[in-house]
């Protein structure tokens, strides 16, 4: 399957998912007790985003100052985005996966996975492949006499 064609299968079935358990939990717990959950998740996840967020560029500036490439800290700031992104997000499900992406050391883990796989290689593109155009540059120097 394509990637458009699992992203379009996911956006189906995730709403419909997303409702289903809150209506779900609604029914056990009452309408506004999942309300309150889905707004204090959201909340805690705006504050984890934030707390989160900051400790991965103060990691990053020092591994910058100290002339260390900060290579996991460019990994785990895309996460901890789409980890917040996904707490604000009404609904169970998406909050599971965000709070997965917000805990530290499991996303320690995923950005390990990434760079051991070599998703992102010093002077290839995202996935490690080089284009064809990077195949016809020639290196050298340029100096114009007047």
């Amino acid at each position: 399957m394509k990637v458009f064609q699992w992203l379009f299968v996911v956006v189906l079935i995730v709403p419909f998912a997303e409702i289903y358990l809150l209506l779900l939990v609604g029914g056990i717990i009452g309408a506004f007790f999942t309300i309150f959950l889905v707004v204090f998740t959201a909340v805690l996840g705006a504050w984890l985003l934030r707390q989160q967020g900051f400790a991965t560029y103060r990691k990053f500036q020092a591994n910058l100052a100290q002339g260390v490439m900060p290579a996991y800290e460019m990994i785990e700031g895309p996460i901890i985005l789409v980890g917040g992104a996904l707490l604000l997000t009404p609904g169970f499900l998406t909050d599971i996966l965000g709070f997965a992406c917000l805990v530290p050391s499991l996303r320690k883990k995923i950005a390990q996975y990434v760079l051991e796989n070599h998703w992102l290689q010093p002077g290839g593109s995202v996935f490690g492949q080089r284009g064809a155009a990077a195949k016809d540059v020639l290196e050298g120097e340029f100096r114009k006499d007047d």
